[in-house]
This record gives C-alpha cells, structure tokens and sequence, in this order.
C-alpha cells in the first residue's frame, strides 16, 4: 500500500505528527492560492499617442476586445473578496501624474493636465515623486451625492485610491492582485479620498503583514511618511495642506474592506442608472444590462479615433526633479492605541 500505516519504517526523530505538520503545510500553501491565477493575464495594454504629450493613452483589450480600466476589470480577485486587483497609474519613483480617465470612454489612463500642461507632482523634500506603485481599483466610485458619516465630506466622483507598499516598482498600467491592509481617510479640498494600503500577493512580506500594526512591524516608518507626503504633496503648488478623518490615524484591513465594498456598490450604482452623471463615462463592452453597455465594434472605434502610438517622445523637463520644502506644522500618531 502506498498509505503511511503502523508498521511503516520511521527514521530515528522522526514522529507520525511531524509528517502530518508537514503534509498539513503542504496544503495549506496550495489551499491559498488565488481562485482566478490567470485573470490579470486575459488582459494587454494597447498604447496610442506619443509619450509625454497630451495625447498618450494607456488602453486595455481583453481577448483583443478594447475595455474599461474603470467598468470593465474586476475589483474582486478571488472569492474571498479579501484580495483585490490594482489598476497601476503611477510606478514607484515617478512624477508623471497618470490617472484613470473617467470622462473618456473606455476610461483610459492619460496624464492629468493642469492650465494646458500636462502635470507632475514635486519632489517634496526627502521624497522623490511617489514612493509606492500607486492606482486605482477598478469597479469602485466614490460617490459625490454621498456625504460619508466619519469624513463628513461628500466623496470625490473618483475610483478609490490604492497604494502598493510591497519591493518591485510596478510598470505604468500593470495589472496587481493586491491583499489589502488599511486605509487613510483624506479630505482633499473638502471631498474624501480614500487611500486603501496594500501590497502585491507575490510580495515576500505578503504572508508577514495583514493588518496595520503588521506595517508598522515589518516596514516602520512608511505609514508615517506616507501620510505626511499626502498632507504636503500640493502645497508646493499654491494648494493647503490635505485633512485627514479620524484624526489621521490609519484604519483597520476590516475597516478598509467595508469601505471598497461602499465604493463597489456605489459603482454597481452607478452603472445601472439612466441618469447620466457629470464627468463620467460608462461606456463599457461587458456589462450586460447597463446604459453604457456598447459593442465590440464601438469599442475598438473608440481606440482608433486616438493617434497610432509613437515610441520616443519629448524629454520630461529637468525642472521635474527639483526639490520643494514645505514646513510641517502637525504631527499625530500613526494608528489608534490599543484597548
């Protein structure tokens, strides 16, 4: 028999329930493994327009049908619906502030332009651009008419922000399967934006941290910094400083799931009214029973109407990497104390 029985030869030390810790281990690391392993894989980036001109776009296909980075990916990566996938705008160490376009169809990622020039973000002394792979996570709206009970601010008419914390500096437009861990509640000018912390499944800190107080173990000092580079980040650009709710302490990983679970129902929300909503496009070719739904033919017409995409574009201005000094004026713990 190929079964482990009691005349079955053990070497000296070795002990039935050593063998069935380890075959037990065994499981469990395949047993986590995410439902869907191949999802993010079904989709390609298509590029038009030129690099760093305002008319460069990031598209995505899914089996050569053109979709939507905001409609159309799915926010849930597994059935958990603890792990989420992460549209990356911006990789680490950049300037360039690329961002889910929502009034477009098929929402591409393009620069943000400000008074006609396309924008970046200072190097707020001692950081450089930004200093986590950051995004967006697909199928969740903050909604404007909704006034949130711990911001007292009505939602900022954007998908939710995500940052990923884990080692590798994403590419511009991949695709995460993040775990999520927390969440800071900002007031920009007066609207709340959410910034949900994450990090990639694959990272090798994945399976250390979970929580808030897992951060602060493993990589102390990056919440801290992370939240003072959101309160100064658009000082240097005649902005205030940005508020936070809850006294800037980050919240919970059960916190911050509930909050992507509001955003995902306002989204569902979103995209079954007939009411058309300022500044947002719904146009989308995979969800059955919606105003925005459109063909495939529509879809790809919405792509070719963009420029063919060139590979060299202008350099990015040296003044970019300038430094900028703002003068810190606040200072608050990093989570809540314990009980």
């Amino acid at each position: 028999s190929s079964g482990i029985n009691a005349e079955w030869p053990l070497r000296p030390g070795i002990s039935i329930m050593a063998i069935l810790f380890v075959l037990l281990s065994i499981i469990a690391v395949f047993s986590s493994s995410p439902v869907h392993p191949k999802l993010l894989s079904m989709y390609k980036i298509v590029e038009r327009g030129t690099p760093n001109t305002l008319d460069y776009r990031l598209f995505y296909t899914r089996d050569g049908v053109p979709v939507s980075a905001f409609h159309d990916i799915p926010l849930y990566s597994d059935d958990s619906k603890k792990v989420v996938n992460m549209v990356v705008e911006i990789p680490r160490w950049t300037n360039a502030k690329m961002e889910i376009c929502k009034e477009e169809p098929l929402n591409p990622i393009k620069q943000d332009v400000k008074k006609g020039k396309l924008r970046f973000v200072n190097n707020v002394f001692p950081y450089h651009g930004y200093m986590w792979n950051y995004g967006a996570l697909p199928q969740t709206w903050e909604d404007p008419s909704h006034v949130d009970k711990n911001t007292t601010a009505k939602g900022d008419n954007d998908p939710i922000d995500a940052i990923e914390i884990g080692s590798k500096i994403a590419s511009r437009g991949e695709l995460k399967k993040v775990k999520v861990l927390g969440v800071l509640a900002m007031v920009d000018e007066g609207e709340t934006d959410w910034k949900v912390v994450t990090i990639d499944v694959d990272d090798p800190l994945a399976n250390k941290v979970n929580d808030i107080p897992d951060i602060e173990r493993e990589m102390p000092g990056i919440l801290a910094a992370t939240r003072d580079w959101f309160r100064i980040y658009k000082v240097p650009t005649g902005k205030p400083m940005n508020d936070f709710g809850f006294k800037g302490e980050w919240q919970s990983r059960e916190f911050a799931l509930n909050i992507i679970h509001e955003t995902h129902e306002f989204w569902n929300n979103l995209m079954k009214s007939k009411d058309s909503v300022k500044g947002i496009s719904t146009k989308n070719p995979s969800q059955a029973n919606t105003p925005g739904l459109i063909s495939a033919e529509d879809a790809a017409q919405a792509v070719a109407k963009h420029p063919e995409p060139s590979s060299e574009g202008p350099p990015i201005a040296i003044s970019v990497h300038d430094q900028a000094f703002v003068q810190r004026t606040t200072c608050e713990p990093v989570a809540p104390k314990s009980a």
